[in-house]
């Protein structure tokens, strides 16, 4: 995967971690880099916080596939410990980020449906 990705996949379509990961950190510094783009149907990010979790509420819900590292993830006043392999949702518009994570910690990000 030289590009990102875009297409209405037609067939298979394999992004490897570590081709995403090399991505990271972008050029401008931030640590996360998009690698799918299906015409705003589904977006797909990599994404590996270090120190603090910045993000803000986004205007689509979110999935989170826990590829490594370990933490808690807080949506709104809920927080619930997470670990590789877990999945987390945060809905459009929910304030939500991940706390006290460990240094090796790396999400597949998926954003779909419509901006609310």
């Amino acid at each position: 995967m030289s590009d990102l990705v875009k297409t209405a996949a037609r067939g298979l379509v394999r992004i490897a971690l570590k081709e995403a990961l090399g991505r990271l950190p972008a050029p401008d510094g931030k640590r996360f880099a998009s690698v799918l783009d299906e015409g705003g149907a589904l977006e797909v990010e990599i994404y590996a916080p270090r120190g603090l979790d910045p993000q803000k509420p986004h205007r689509r819900d979110e999935l989170y596939v826990v590829v490594r590292g370990t933490g808690f993830f807080r949506m709104e006043e809920s927080r619930e410990q997470f670990g590789p392999g877990d999945l987390l949702l945060a809905p459009a518009g929910a304030v939500h980020r991940f706390e006290e994570f460990s240094d090796d910690l790396v999400v597949w990000v998926m954003f779909y449906g419509p901006e609310k």
